[in-house]
Parts: structure tokens; C-alpha cells; sequence
């Protein structure tokens, strides 16, 4: 298939930085970080950086094991510096359950507005580029419709006046709604997986999430191709790698032709409406200021949804089966037990959150958990450390289906920024992984396989997940 001037594919073209062999030198991970992560790393003198992370009370949080499996790290961090300070990146780490949970609620100190904090590590990945692919990909940038903030880096009112237009799509009640669409997916891709050769992030964890966020948003069929490969590329850049010039110009052009698709689908939808997010963000008006929404606005949430409505999604059912491999006791627990599978839903989300954190903007001088945080600060929220904090959840390590606080995990976030698609995770694990365990059982790791998050500061999931297992008559 081919969209625009380059041949699509999905972004395999790629040189990622090897798990076994990190890179050892300090800018080595830091200038590799800043190219994907979406961090801001202003003016950092990497030399007092190196200096300063090998100090003996140093925590490096940046460490690149650190990025790949973090959770050693967060244990250390609630227990030695549960607000923890990175000067060089004016950054505070908050860990513990009950300091997020009073950062959250606290929304006038602490403000989601960080654009500035994303903005400057894009020009950060430019940086090192050689100057012919940096004008390439310049040229390529500007071709694109710039899109303003609106529902993740916005406070309210603004927030909400976002939120609300396309809220109704995912209510619990409509999820349901759909709920027979939604099963006739996940059999459909588990008796494909049955066939496989037991990858199963390619085989299942893939391609269910983001068939079914695509019939929601409302791609239609004959862009799926594309659309599927846009959104590998854009979760992509929140993870470390290494990208050959070539993938770089083509991810580019990729984002362009992504905007041209999505503006094309908006102008069909205000001419024949229908019944998805797309046709409701190109008909709906923003009340206070009696206006349709405009095609920057319209980008904005929809390349939103496109990373979260399907990689979330596709990260736990990754980790709900590494722990079905590292519990295989659970596996028979779970069959015909729909009220266990829905406690394991919530544990494999605390103890796995596919989202590690997002940051807060700190707007005036503060105190946290005795720390004293300037105004202009950022605080870097870890949601998977806050899930795992002993004070909230006992033998946190456990999976644990009489767990009674299970639902009180932070892995959707919380507050106003409370994840809106929730709902659709939820049910699409809740159904999923029935669907799996019912076809079949003896589930195990590959033995010639040692599965590995991709190192990331944002999102935490596996890149492959090699299985072996008996079917079920």
C-alpha cells in the first residue's frame, strides 16, 4: 500500500538500542532519550550530569535499565525519596500512592499545562540530525496544520469543554452498547492466534485494541493499513530507539499524510454524518464561543486517542499474559470466573501500569512530602511506582483476585484527567482474555525466550511475548 510518496509498512525500520548492551556513557542514554520521550532537557551540561549521577547518593533515574524495568528503582525511591529531586532537569519524581494522589487533586498548584515540557525535546531529536535530513524533515513539518492544546495538556474549564464533546462515546453504558461488535473482534483475532507461532503481541495484543479504537474513531476499512501503521509510528516515538535516516524521513511523511487522512475523513463526515468520534468532533460547536471546532482541534484529540486508544489497551493484555505464564495456577482460577477475571484486570493494570506517568507543571512556590518545589518546576508523576506502594497495597508483588482496593490502581491516572477510555480497555481485556484462556491452557514463556519492556519513560510495554501452550478441547 502506498500513501502519498512512500511505500507504508509498519515501523520495523528501526535500529533499537540493544537491552543486553546498553549504551554506557551517560549522553549516550540522554541524547537517546530525548530523541523519543517527549522530556524536556533544556541547557543540560551533560558532563556535571555524568558527574553527578555517579555520586554515591544519587538514584539515576535515567539509567537505562532503569527505563526498561523501573520497578527496583521505584521501591527504592518510596523508601529513600518518595519526592525526589533531578536538578539538571528541574524535575521532581513523585512515587508514593498518596503524594500523587494529593498532586492530582490539587490542580491549581499543580498544572497539567506542559506543553513547552514536549515541545522542546522535538527540537531536541532534531538536533543531532545531519543537516540535509533536518531540512527534509523541516520541510515535511511545516506541510502540517499545527495543533493546539486540548484535553491532555489543558486545565480546566478548558479541559472539560474538550472532554465533554466526545465523553459520550465511552460512557459505561454505551461501551456496552457495543459489547457483541467487540466480542466478534476478539474471537475472530484469538481462533487466528490459535494458528500462530505463539507471538502474542502480533498475534492478539496487536490487533484487537486497534481494530476496535478504529471502528470508533470511524477509519474506514480500505485506510486501516495505513491507520494501523501511523499509530505504531506515533507510540513509537514515546520509546528509545535508534532511527535510520531513511525510517526518520518516512515517519515524517507518514504524520503528514496521517493529518491529510484524518482532515479528508472530517469534511466527509460534516457532509454525511455518522456514528463515530470523527463525525461528533466535525459537527459539534463549542458552545461559549459558538464555533465548530477547527482542524487543529480536530488533530489534536484525535492523534490523542490514536496512541491511547489502542497502545494502553495493547500493553496489558502483553503483561496480563506474562503474569498468566508466571502464575500458571491462575489460569484454571480464571476459567468460568468472571468476577476473578475482572479483579486480574485490575492487578495486571497495578502491577504492570502501561502508562508509567505523565507530568505537572508546578505554578507556585509549593511544598511536597517536605520537599520545597519552586514555581516553574516540573513534577513527573509514576503511576506504576504509585501502584505498587505497600502502604496502599499489601504484598503489592501479588496478584492477588481478592485483592479489595484493586479498583483504586492509577494505571488510567485520576481526576479530571481520569482516562476516558477506560471503559473500552476494561471491557476489551474483560472479554479478551476469557476468549484466550477459553481456547487454550498449560500457557507458558517460550524457554529459549526472556521477555523485556522497551525502555521508555512514558509507556511501558513488551515488544514481543513468545508463548507456548496446549489447545483446549
Amino acid at each position: 500500500m502506498t500513501i502519498g510518496s512512500l511505500p507504508i509498512s509498519r515501523c520495523g525500520k528501526t535500529a533499537p538500542i540493544s537491552i543486553r548492551h546498553p549504551p554506557q556513557d551517560i549522553t549516550e542514554r540522554i541524547s537517546a532519550f530525548v530523541s523519543s520521550s517527549g522530556i524536556m532537557l533544556s541547557s543540560i551540561n551533560f558532563n556535571s550530569f555524568k558527574h553527578k549521577m555517579s555520586e554515591p547518593n544519587s538514584i539515576p533515574v535515567f539509567d537505562l535499565q532503569n527505563l526498561i524495568d523501573p520497578y527496583p528503582m521505584y521501591k527504592q525511591l518510596r523508601d529513600e525519596a518518595p519526592v525526589y529531586h533531578v536538578p539538571e532537569l528541574n524535575m521532581y519524581y513523585v512515587t508514593s500512592y498518596e503524594l500523587l494522589r494529593q498532586v492530582i487533586r490539587d490542580t491549581s498548584t499543580y498544572s497539567s499545562q506542559y506543553d513547552d515540557f514536549m515541545a522542546f525535546s522535538r527540537d531536541a531529536g532534531m538536533a543531532n540530525l545531519p543537516d540535509e535530513i533536518k531540512g527534509a524533515v523541516g520541510e515535511k513539518m511545516r506541510e502540517m496544520i499545527p495543533t493546539p492544546p486540548t484535553m491532555l495538556t489543558l486545565d480546566e474549564p478548558d479541559h472539560t469543554k474538550y472532554r465533554s464533546l466526545v465523553s459520550q462515546l465511552f460512557t459505561v453504558s454505551e461501551i456496552k452498547k457495543s459489547e457483541a461488535d467487540v466480542q466478534a473482534v476478539i474471537d475472530q483475532h484469538a481462533d487466528t492466534f490459535l494458528e500462530s507461532d505463539g507471538e502474542f503481541m502480533k498475534g492478539f495484543a496487536f490487533p484487537v485494541p486497534l481494530e476496535i479504537i478504529s471502528v470508533r474513531l470511524g477509519i474506514p476499512q480500505a485506510d486501516r493499513e495505513f491507520f494501523y501503521d501511523a499509530a505504531t509510528c506515533a507510540a513509537a516515538g514515546l520509546r528509545i530507539q535508534q532511527l535510520t535516516h531513511e525510517e526518520t524521513l518516512r515517519r515524517a511523511q507518514v504524520a503528514v499524510d496521517l493529518q491529510n487522512l484524518l482532515i479528508s475523513l472530517v469534511e466527509a463526515r460534516r457532509a454525511e454524518p455518522l456514528n463515530d468520534m470523527i463525525t461528533i468532533l466535525a459537527n459539534s460547536k463549542l458552545e461559549e464561543e459558538n464555533r465548530l471546532l477547527t482542524h487543529g482541534e480536530i488533530l489534536s484529540i484525535l492523534q490523542q486517542f490514536l496512541v491511547a486508544g489502542h497502545e494502553t489497551t495493547t500493553s496489558a493484555f502483553g503483561w496480563s499474559m506474562w503474569l498468566l505464564c508466571r502464575n500458571p495456577e491462575l489460569q484454571d482460577k480464571l476459567r468460568g470466573n468472571p468476577e476473578g477475571i475482572k479483579v486480574f484486570v485490575e492487578e495486571t493494570l497495578r502491577i504492570r501500569a502501561p502508562v508509567q506517568g505523565l507530568p505537572r507543571k508546578v505554578t507556585e512556590d509549593t511544598e511536597l512530602g517536605g520537599v520545597k518545589i519552586p514555581a516553574g518546576s516540573f513534577i513527573m508523576l509514576r503511576y506504576g511506582a504509585a501502584n505498587m506502594d505497600e502502604k496502599q497495597f499489601p504484598n503489592p508483588d501479588q496478584v492477588d483476585l481478592e485483592r479489595k482496593k484493586a479498583g483504586m490502581q492509577m494505571a488510567f491516572g485520576s481526576g479530571v484527567h481520569f482516562c476516558i477510555g477506560a471503559p473500552l480497555a476494561r471491557q476489551e481485556l474483560t472479554l479478551g482474555l476469557p476468549a484466550i484462556l477459553d481456547r487454550i491452557g498449560n500457557i507458558r514463556l517460550n524457554a529459549d525466550y526472556t521477555p523485556a519492556a522497551e525502555p521508555s519513560l512514558i509507556l511501558h510495554n513488551l515488544p514481543e511475548l513468545h508463548v507456548e501452550f496446549d489447545r483446549r478441547s
